[in-house]
């Protein structure tokens, strides 16, 4: 796997966070990211701001496939809800997000990250709409 850090098409907060976005189709997105100790909170396990981030971050992806690197369709986040259900075990995060519905403006996913060995940490769900000037996925070649 090549190191998300090193990825010419990685975002400035993916090269800092590490996280790789390792699946993306319609209507699902997968990311993952090694555990460094720079994602630890005080006692030195991964802070649940990372977790959020994951989660939002694969939830923005699964509504914005669009097959065309040319033309991209972004999204911004409306509502985030997350849920944490348990600790880490593993030395990587997961997330697997789905676009659950939506509409023309506005979409709707849910996401679970776990670690390697499939532990739930956390679960999420959110609202999204659209950028407005980016191709919208619908209008993409399927």
């Amino acid at each position: 796997m090549i190191d998300p850090a090193l990825r010419e098409d990685a975002y400035a907060l993916q090269k800092h966070l590490g996280f790789e976005i390792t699946d993306w189709q319609q209507g699902y997105a997968r990311v993952e990211m090694p555990i460094r100790e720079v994602h630890g909170n005080r006692y030195g396990i991964p802070h649940g701001g990372v977790h959020a981030t994951l989660i939002d971050t694969a939830m923005g992806f699964s509504g914005c496939y669009t097959g065309d690197p040319d033309n991209p369709q972004m999204a911004m986040t409306l509502s985030l809800t997350v849920n944490y259900l348990g600790q880490v075990k593993g030395q990587r995060l997961i997330v697997e997000a789905h676009k659950t519905g939506g509409g023309r403006k506005v979409f709707f996913t849910e996401a679970l990250l776990s670690d390697e060995h499939g532990n739930p940490v956390a679960s999420g769900v959110g609202t999204f709409r659209y950028r407005t000037g980016t191709k919208a996925p619908e209008e993409s070649p399927k």
